[in-house]
């Protein structure tokens, strides 16, 4: 079948481009894409030196499987999955689903073997591209009108929740609510700071919040997000300076908002490598720091910042484990503890990708997405 697909070209640049995807085999799910979330991974995507079908937020109808398929079928409603667990390796076993040994996404810098097209890639074929397979962000591949995936990269859901809601929830409210949930493990009564309140932020704070955190200290230089914030669970907002180095200004002041030395819980949620230390500087002793971001240049630590006895962490997904998180998350949602519909700034239709780019980029969005036509 033909479909429309957001190629990069690897330079920087995308185009939106005819795709032609082969029926679906063994364990494979051919999905209808109704609703896909940008996030800066998707625009980082576009420097990755490689074409690449972009987009990896999604959510979907099923429209056909593979023989082998047994969990969903045709007409159900999913939710795309991006870090893809094979279920028998070592780290599936020990519920690291999301650093799965076998599936793990091929990502930038890691480039393709000559004459290789790994998972599935080579069932894709598009007009640009002939006779050669392309490669889908995160082997999903989401900024499609179709996708062709494995059959553990979709959840079933029969949850109320628009598609343009649905489609957020497999990264950016993931990240940012394992980050709070299943990662720190955020503890009833305890306070909270989270540096950057864009669409992970704001998760990191909803999940604080559900955790029964009774302060949470809302960190960005932009005084819209952090009203927005407010609205997510914030107690506390505070305006930082863009002259503000490493945040030491801020974290004096989080230090007098929490007391007791410091916040028993902080998170990195900006992407900005400066910022790498500045959840720990954040934390009190014995406190946690979350680098959730995926920060991945080289970052200087001063070593005092640990003392004493403070955790780092630097998870992937939020420890995602896909059919059991994401209906946890749609269960908050329905009973109105988890706000997912008020998180999404603007929707686009796919032609409006590069607008789509642009705004987020400026930080107008918390989060945009691409709406398929019906």
């Amino acid at each position: 079948m033909l479909a429309k697909a957001a190629i990069s070209s690897g330079d920087g640049n995308f185009s939106i481009e005819e795709v032609r995807l082969l029926p679906p085999e063994k364990d494979e799910v051919l999905v209808k894409i109704m609703a896909a979330g940008l996030c800066h991974t998707d625009h980082d995507s576009l420097h990755w030196g490689r074409p690449v079908i972009l987009g990896h937020e999604g959510a979907g109808i099923v429209e056909a499987v593979g023989p082998d398929v047994t969990t969903v079928a045709a007409g159900d409603y999913v939710i795309l999955n991006w870090a893809i667990p094979c279920g028998t390796c070592f780290q599936c076993q020990e519920q690291n689903q999301h650093i799965c040994e076998n599936n793990s996404p091929v990502v930038a810098g890691d480039a393709l073997p000559d004459g290789e097209v790994s998972k599935g890639h080579a069932r894709l074929e598009s007009t640009l591209f002939k006779d050669k397979g392309i490669e889908r962000s995160f082997n999903i591949g989401t900024l499609s009108t179709h996708t062709l995936v494995k059959e553990q990269a979709v959840v079933k859901y029969k949850t109320e929740i628009p598609f343009s809601a649905a489609s957020i929830i497999g990264c950016g409210v993931m990240t940012g609510y394992g980050s709070a949930v299943n990662t720190a493990k955020v503890t009833p009564g305890s306070t909270v700071a989270v540096i950057g309140t864009g669409g992970v932020g704001l998760n990191v704070i909803q999940g604080a919040k559900v955790s029964g955190a009774t302060k949470i200290i809302a960190i960005d230089i932009n005084p819209g997000r952090l009203e927005m914030a407010k609205k997510f669970g914030a107690t506390d907002l505070l305006l930082a300076e863009k002259s503000d180095k490493g945040l030491k200004e801020a974290t004096i002041k989080v230090k007098e908002l929490a007391g007791k030395g410091g916040a028993d819980f902080a998170f990195e949620c900006t992407a900005i490598p400066e910022l790498g230390a500045a959840p720990l500087g954040m934390v009190r002793n014995a406190g946690t720091a979350v680098q959730v971001s995926g920060i991945e240049q080289e970052v200087t630590i001063d070593m005092q910042l640990f003392e004493w006895d403070k955790i780092y962490i630097n998870p992937l997904y939020g420890k995602c484990r896909p059919q059991i998180d994401f209906p946890k998350i749609l269960e908050l949602y329905s009973k109105g503890d988890l706000l997912l519909d008020e998180m999404i700034t603007t929707t686009y239709k796919f032609e409006e990708l590069q607008q789509a780019f642009d705004d987020m980029l400026s930080g107008k969005n918390a989060k945009g997405v691409i709406v398929f036509e019906p």
